[in-house]
């Protein structure tokens, strides 16, 4: 009799022993893990050259026409600084928006043309004949004539300067479109970023969560063989570890979208798959009051100013409708020569100056049909104004709360990580030393993915929010 109790208790020692072992190791790794979401982003020394090998081709009418030419040949990891640069430099929207630019500012130099007079020249080489009946014979004759005229406009009743103005405020609206577009790719690109990296925990914490439930599962089988476990609880450690293989094959699969939905985003080359760089961490703390935080956002938005550029353009174009119903005065003159040659005239020239001068006296009322438009073009701006002040206020209170919500919730979600695995080890030694079920070690297993999964959500939350405050606060000395 005291020799079965003497093999039961080295058994039980033995099993102690073996979880303890484990635990242990367990923990470690979880610290390891843990501080590797705190540390610092790792240097890139040849962030230059990674940036310059992910050129996209410069056709834009380019597509493969081969399977080798989109097969994956390699994965690259990017920061978000390199990320951003890429965006900038590749984006469709943003080369679009640039072109934009270009054709307005174009379009103001055509306007500003009008300022200077027009010359143009102009000549005409002609060979003219005729016959004669009475001697037979041909009479034919080369002439040649040539104008030079200049016109310059004196007075349009204010059209010339309301069209360069006009001019002008298309350019400042492009522009304005311009920057607005690079802030919202700059956006897009850090939450596809925050979203890449989630996806990567996710497949960080499934692959936790599976080798947990093989750890249970091997307990549960040696329980098995040692004659004090059951058959049940193999069971509930089979189901657990499928149903942590199956969400780890789900998680594989949607890192695979992230990672091609963000390879579209930057215009990456179809061969090239990206990874995250950055660890998981808080990007920044957001010191101002959310009072400051709205008064900076009215002062550096682009598009409160990309409103007014539209009602100043409105106005331009109201003067530039009336302006035909005004009086128009211009100035032109013209030289022209004609030579005959084989002739015994020499050249024969001349010139003429001129003032001409129109004055509309009815158009049916399309000018100041234009005009009323133009006015509503003022009205409606005007309106949009108002409207995107309220929503910018709305945005930085809605993302401010968010922020603040958010780094709440990564203090909570923090130290519920640290009670999780604790749990963990308490259930699986009382599961070992016969004082619980194996239930409770697969329920704290599944509170421990849960509370890592909560924490790196909590963080990529919060820097969601970070870069979309960012956004909507935009200063335009940091650019």
């Amino acid at each position: 009799m005291n020799f079965i109790l003497f093999r039961v208790h080295s058994t039980w020692v033995t099993l102690l022993v073996a979880v303890l072992m484990t635990t242990l190791a367990k923990s470690a790794n979880a610290e390891t893990t843990a501080q590797t979401l705190q540390s610092p982003s790792p240097t890139v020394n040849n962030s230059r050259s990674i940036i310059d090998n992910l050129s996209p081709n410069p056709n834009p009418l380019l597509f493969p026409t081969k399977p080798e030419e989109v097969r994956i040949q390699g994965t690259v990891p990017l920061s978000l600084a390199q990320a951003l640069e890429l965006a900038r430099r590749n984006n469709p929207t943003l080369q679009a928006s640039q072109f934009q630019v270009e054709r307005s500012r174009s379009a103001l130099r055509e306007a500003q043309a009008a300022l200077l007079p027009n010359a143009n020249v102009s000549g005409n080489l002609a060979n003219s004949g005729s016959n004669l009946f009475t001697g037979g014979s041909t009479q034919s004759s080369t002439a040649f004539n040539g104008q030079a005229q200049v016109n310059y406009n004196l007075y349009t009743s204010g059209n010339r300067q309301a069209n360069i103005r006009s001019s002008e405020e298309q350019v400042r609206i492009d522009e304005l479109n311009l920057e607005n577009q690079s802030l919202v790719v700059g956006l897009n690109v850090a939450t596809q970023y925050y979203n890449l990296q989630g996806a990567d925990e996710q497949v960080r914490i499934n692959r936790s969560a599976v080798e947990n439930a093989q750890a249970s599962l091997r307990d549960t089988q040696a329980r098995l063989q040692a004659g004090v476990g059951t058959q049940f609880d193999v069971l509930q450690a089979q189901v657990n570890l499928a149903n942590a293989q199956q969400q780890l094959t789900n998680s594989i699969a949607n890192q695979q979208i992230a990672r091609r939905q963000f390879g579209t985003l930057l215009n990456l080359p179809q061969s090239v798959d990206i990874t995250a760089a950055d660890p998981v961490q808080l990007a920044g703390l957001w010191q101002q009051t959310l009072e400051q935080t709205i008064v900076q956002a009215f002062q550096n938005r682009p598009e409160l100013p990309q409103f007014l550029a539209q009602r100043n353009q409105a106005e331009q174009q109201r003067r530039q409708a009336l302006s035909q119903l005004g009086p128009q005065l211009g100035v032109t003159g013209t030289y022209n020569f004609r030579d005959i040659y084989n002739d015994a005239i020499s050249v024969v020239d001349g010139y003429s100056v001129g003032l001409q001068s129109s004055l509309t006296l009815f158009d049916g009322g399309a000018a100041r049909a234009r005009a009323a438009q133009s006015r509503a073009n003022i009205a409606i701006a005007e309106t949009q104004f108002a409207n995107q002040r309220d929503q910018i206020r709305f945005d930085v209170e809605q993302f401010y709360f968010q922020l603040q919500s958010n780094l709440e919730n990564v203090q909570t979600s923090t130290l519920a990580l640290s009670q999780a695995r604790e749990a963990l080890q308490i259930a699986r030694l009382r599961f070992q030393a016969g004082v619980g079920t194996q239930t409770e070690v697969i329920a704290a297993e599944n509170d421990l993915t849960r509370a890592e999964g909560n924490r790196v959500t909590a963080i990529l939350d919060y820097n969601r929010a970070l870069a979309s405050l960012q956004r909507s606060v935009t200063s335009r000395a940091t650019r």
